[in-house]
């Protein structure tokens, strides 16, 4: 299925504990761009969130915003040290000892001495905070590859229609060709008719100068390569998957093939329609770009 490279995604899963919340969305990018925004106490698990994305995305500048929430009230705990209150209370007694100063110290006083007693936030339970974590997530990727694909199926059916009117102007090349050949051969006629005024004409030299105006007009080629072309775009959106590079690449030779029937265009109508492909090829290109 054709996923475009635009799409939101959100995912909001809570418990009594915690609550994480995970949005993303994406704009058009040559390359997987990710860049993710998250408190620093999930900074471990940025690898393995970048990991599990890869899986759901190929292509697209995709921003990702995490928020997380503990509500457990026992995440955090007072750690007493007692090596440092020895410390504190040897030097304190020293200090009375030698300069004679009454030593007022007690448990609470102590107590207040910087690294005594410390307020410590408790280990984290890592794998179980990735399982939440990576449910989230995935819940998110779900939702934002559901919206690519749903964009994708709207940019199929609008190039479907592109390169059906593509094909008809090629028709339409392919159709005022002879008359072109037939217009220049009796110009030509009617111009050496009123040179010679009467005189005879040799009609061998008039085929050649036709044959050689048109071989050089000659579209043929360029209308068959981009009937194939254009199949091959078609017959690709129809297969899906991945597809905007390969794409982007048939659009470069369809732009090639319509470069050089304006160019070859001795003709106002021809001309016109050339023109009218280019950019008919230039939207398809536009569209292309936002295909994953």
């Amino acid at each position: 299925m054709i996923k475009s490279m635009t799409g939101f995604g959100r995912s909001e899963i809570a418990t009594e504990e915690r609550k994480i919340i995970v949005e993303m969305k994406a704009v058009n990018h040559r390359y997987c761009d990710i860049n993710i925004r998250m408190p620093k106490k999930l900074g471990f698990f940025e690898a393995s969130i970048r990991n599990l994305m890869k899986k759901y995305i190929s292509r697209g500048k995709v921003d990702v915003f995490i928020t997380y929430e503990d509500y457990t009230e026992n995440n955090l705990c007072v750690r007493y040290n007692e090596e440092i209150a020895g410390e504190y209370l040897n030097h304190i007694n020293r200090i009375s000892e030698t300069f004679g100063l009454e030593n007022g110290l007690n448990a609470v006083r102590l107590s207040r001495y910087p690294e005594v007693l410390t307020l410590e936030e408790q280990t984290m339970d890592e794998e179980e905070l990735w399982k939440f974590l990576e449910a989230a997530v995935k819940e998110a990727c779900e939702k934002f590859v559901a919206t690519r694909e749903q964009e994708g199926e709207s940019l199929k059916k609008d190039l479907l229609g592109k390169l059906d009117h593509m094909l008809t102007l090629v028709d339409q090349v392919e159709v005022r060709y002879p008359s072109m050949v037939a217009d220049y051969r009796q110009k030509l006629s009617d111009k050496v008719h009123e040179l010679l005024d009467g005189a005879a004409i040799d009609e061998g030299r008039i085929a050649t100068e036709v044959t050689i105006y048109a071989d050089k007009i000659c579209v043929d080629e360029e209308t068959v390569r981009l009937r194939s072309h254009i199949e091959h775009t078609r017959q690709t959106l129809l297969d899906g998957d991945s597809i905007g590079r390969k794409l982007d690449f048939i659009a470069q030779e369809m732009n090639r093939e319509a470069n050089t029937i304006l160019s070859k265009a001795n003709d106002l109508d021809i001309s016109n329609i050339a023109i009218d492909l280019k950019t008919e090829i230039e939207k398809v290109r536009e569209q292309i770009q936002n295909i994953e």
